[in-house]
């Protein structure tokens, strides 16, 4: 049976989540959550799929994107809000649980439901970036870094460079991206390369280089990727972006000192027993978890913990929509047989 993929609002006090709903009402429950800088579109290859399988999928605009609520303050962009917004849009559907699945800076929301309220969590599933338990920033990151790839004295922090340019030059790299945001998304969304694969990320320099794109001030005009967008997408994701800008989805990075504290509250010191699934991303070159120390952490703290290579870019789930499918629905099969009825 064919579903027809619905747009829906959760208001809750001063946040209003927009989300896509696809499948039957009644079914069991899966919510995609999206990160920088996408929206609930990027899950368009994943809402029918798992319709069709009996499942009602959702996936939000997160706060600051799209048709959700762009709050004014950095500290509004702290992991705990983003988590409250999820619980929130559960309690709107009615639902006490859900199988939650993150990419981007929407892994770090669900790591972060799995390890603070896990009677929420049917399992959870996330692509390319991993559990960290201390917190998803700079700090708990450049002890990972693979220093045979990046000498500290060249490299001192990493693929995780232009994280601390965010929390140094804010506005800047806010203005790059705003500069001319259609050149910005087609320059972003592009498909993995393996040719790419051990060679030092560009995210590594952007402090060296004034900025981003070689500290050229906005992203180079380069024709859109069809492996990772449609017409329709990029049209999508440039109206978002140019009517909300981008203070809301770099804002995300700038709260590493609270999303540490808040990683601390964590149930039973972070360790997660539910059924958790991991989606390496092959030719990822910042959040490079293949043959590298950034899933260590993960696994010691994963208790039932499901790993999967898929040989893709970091836009896994548009570049390769069929590979991301078939391990959700493999990992639903052998570990949540129970959704499927």
């Amino acid at each position: 049976m064919l579903f027809a993929t619905t747009e829906h609002v959760a208001k809750r006090g001063n946040h209003t989540s927009f989300y896509l709903a696809c499948g039957a009402a009644d079914g069991p429950l899966i919510i995609f959550v999206h990160g920088w800088p996408e929206l609930s579109i990027s899950w368009r290859h994943q809402l029918p799929a798992f319709a069709a399988l009996g499942l009602r999928a959702i996936a939000p605009d997160m706060r600051g994107y799209g048709r959700s609520t762009v709050h004014p303050r950095h500290e509004d962009y702290a992991l705990q809000h983003a988590v409250t917004d999820m619980l929130e849009l559960l309690a709107s559907l009615g639902r006490d649980r859900a199988l939650w699945v993150g990419h981007d800076w929407g892994s770090p929301v669900v790591w972060a439901l799995a390890s603070h309220h896990p009677e929420r969590c049917a399992g959870i599933a996330n692509l390319c970036v991993p559990y960290i338990p201390e917190g998803f920033a700079p700090r708990t990151l450049i002890p990972l870094i693979d220093r045979s790839l990046y000498p500290e004295e060249q490299f001192p922090a990493g693929q995780w460079d232009y994280q601390l340019f965010y929390e140094e030059s804010f506005d800047r790299a806010r203005l790059a991206f705003e500069a001319d945001v259609a050149c910005t998304v087609r320059a972003l969304f592009r498909r993995g390369d393996p040719a790419h694969a051990g060679r030092p990320a560009r995210t590594a320099t952007v402090r060296r280089d004034g900025g981003w794109f070689g500290g050229l001030g906005r992203a180079p005009d380069v024709p859109m990727d069809p492996s990772v967008l449609t017409d329709i997408d990029c049209c999508a994701y440039v109206a978002a972006l140019e009517r909300n800008g981008f203070f809301g989805p770099d804002s995300w990075y700038m709260n590493s000192v609270q999303n540490a504290a808040y990683a601390a509250g964590a149930v039973d010191k972070g360790r997660l027993s539910l059924p958790v699934l991991f989606l390496h991303a092959a030719y990822d070159g910042v959040c490079h978890t293949v043959n590298s120390r950034l899933a260590e952490p993960m696994r010691k703290s994963c208790a039932d913990l499901t790993e999967v290579v898929v040989h893709s870019g970091h836009w896994m789930a548009q570049e390769q929509p069929i590979a991301v499918n078939r391990a959700l629905t493999k990992f639903i099969v052998d570990k949540l047989p129970a959704l499927l009825g």
